[in-house]
């Protein structure tokens, strides 16, 4: 079960977009995390009348590391840590650490 999971709001706690809030697209393989306006990058694309794909400068988003993202918490209005507890019902479940509340319902 991983920390961070698409769909989340994460705030960006280390780098060039630090303080940054952006919701979760997409979790790599490697780990890595998609954030939707987080680590913009400009890519200078060749046309390719082929596929119909017009040449240019595009801005698309890179992925993160999860080490410099946090969950964020709307309660504290902050990043927070998270941690996993099991309910009573046998399911296991996200919590933030500093609140104790449930993340996942």
């Amino acid at each position: 079960m991983r920390r961070i999971r698409k769909g989340d709001e994460v705030v960006v706690i280390a780098g060039k977009d630090k303080g940054k809030r952006g919701n979760v697209m997409r979790v790599m393989p490697d780990g890595r995390v998609l954030v939707s306006d987080i680590n913009m990058v400009k890519r200078h694309t060749k046309p390719n009348p082929g596929r119909g794909v017009p040449g240019g400068i595009i801005e698309k988003e890179m992925p993160v590391d999860p080490s410099n993202i946090m969950l964020y918490n709307p309660q504290t209005s902050k990043g927070d840590r998270v941690g996993f507890r099991t309910l009573g019902d046998g399911r296991k479940v996200r919590y933030f650490k500093s609140t104790s509340e449930v993340v996942d319902i």
